[in-house]
């Protein structure tokens, strides 16, 4: 055979192997199609059947999501409550799985709100008059509180207590809230600093007195002393404090440097202050933990911070920092997300004022919310006051491939999700009315 035959050979051989391989690649495509189908929530069959009738009452939690709930807190040395913030209905199911948890022990709950403001709040969760307690200091310490300036989280903070017994703490794992700067500054003054530092102190709180009369007038955070003070003048602060003012008042001031810092990368959009935030609360807990070892700690936080893996800003969170020290210690750690179908919460409305209370229906709402594919999965032999819990845990598996990516999220992140029919809003405690125009 000539030399221009074998290169014909050889390219017809080369192109009836590029026509083969094409052929197999689309019969592959084809069965991977079959295999794989386009991204979808869990079916209705499927989530009803991981789902359980759940009664949450007064006098505690009943139906047969109760038993899945209770068997899966009991296994479990630390018990995430992730959630919609501001709602009456929530708190009140926290209190009942702090009973849930108190017989075998309870240490402390681990809170969305500044170690300080959360020291505030233990010191009153007790007294029969918390509720007036809690309300003159938020009105003497506009916006130092967040979350536990409502009556509701109050009452759940001492129905906690009531149950886990006189050692149970709260402890506050995130930065100070928007006006906490008087309160921190404050205790510095009563920690017994130097008198180099009491000076600088003492200037620091003149703007800060004067910094919060702005800001109840306007409503505006953004004239509080977190905003507005210097980086300069925390600086010759913080070189101030270093020269004669102590263990405890530097651990109060780089808590309010650090509130800055976070706030002022939030307010201009640079940097990673999500990030900074997470990674404060993780070394704040790890902390904690360090001081009370074999700890069994119940944490409530907003619904992001909770995930086991990425949240949906594709963060790794406080509950994925949890769920890594629990497998290392050879612990369970339980991740239950709870929010509602409908109802309102209440909403920030301006320093020191009362909340804007909003209402919320998710299954008229736009966009994907997993709370709709559940809220129509519930079984119509269900009482209209049930709540429904679904067990994520039955969801996994080879089925969570091709969940669109908030489900896969949601069942690779918690183990329970639990919707309540309807919410509705708390109340602020110590807001004063909007000055008039």
């Amino acid at each position: 055979m000539s030399m221009k035959s074998w290169v014909k050979l050889l390219a017809a051989m080369g192109l009836g192997a590029i026509a083969s391989q094409a052929q197999a690649q689309a019969q592959a495509q084809a069965q991977a199609a079959a295999q794989n189908p386009q991204p979808a929530p869990p079916s209705a069959e499927g989530l009803a059947q991981a789902g359980a009738a759940l009664k949450v009452g007064p006098d505690g939690l009943s139906g047969p999501g109760a038993e899945i709930l209770a068997q899966a807190v009991a296994a479990s040395r630390y018990v995430m409550v992730g959630e919609s913030h501001h709602s009456r209905e929530i708190p009140a199911f926290t209190a009942q799985v702090c009973r849930l948890m108190a017989p075998g022990g309870l240490t402390a709950m681990a809170v969305e709100m500044g170690p300080e403001a959360a020291r505030a709040i233990d010191a009153d969760m007790r007294a029969p008059d918390r509720d007036q307690r809690i309300a003159d200091f938020a009105r003497g310490h506009p916006d130092a509180l967040i979350f536990f300036n409502s009556p509701d989280e109050a009452r759940m903070a001492a129905d906690c207590a009531a149950a886990a017994g006189p050692d149970f703490a709260l402890w506050g794992l995130d930065q100070e809230f928007l006006g906490a700067s008087g309160h921190l500054l404050e205790q510095m003054l009563a920690a017994g600093p130097g008198p180099v530092a009491r000076a600088a102190i003492q200037a620091l709180s003149e703007q800060e007195r004067e910094a919060t009369r702005e800001a109840l007038e306007s409503g505006s955070p953004g004239d509080l002393l977190l905003f507005t003070v210097t980086d300069e003048t925390l600086e010759r602060t913080r070189a101030a404090v270093a020269r004669d003012g102590g263990d405890r008042v530097g651990e109060l001031f780089e808590a309010l440097a650090e509130t800055h810092a976070i706030y002022q990368a939030s307010q201009k959009g640079q940097g990673d202050p999500n990030g900074r935030r997470a990674r404060l609360m993780k070394r704040t807990l790890a902390g904690r933990l360090a001081e009370n070892p074999g700890a069994r700690v119940l944490m409530k936080f907003g619904g992001w911070h909770l995930y086991k893996s990425l949240n949906p800003l594709d963060q790794r969170d406080l509950g994925a920092f949890v769920a890594e020290r629990a497998d290392g210690e050879g612990v369970n750690a339980l991740h239950v997300v709870v929010l509602g179908t409908r109802g309102s919460e209440a909403g920030y409305n301006g320093v020191g004022r009362p909340a804007v209370v909003r209402t919320f229906d998710a299954l008229t709402e736009e966009g994907e919310d997993w709370r709709k594919e559940v809220a129509l999965a519930r079984p119509a032999d269900m009482a209209a006051e049930d709540w429904f819990l679904v067990d994520l845990r039955r969801l996994r598996g080879p089925a969570a491939a091709n969940y669109t990516p908030e489900w896969r999220r949601l069942a690779l992140g918690y183990d329970i999700a639990i919707l309540a029919p309807t919410l509705s809003a708390t109340r602020f405690l110590g807001a004063r009315e909007a000055a008039a125009p």
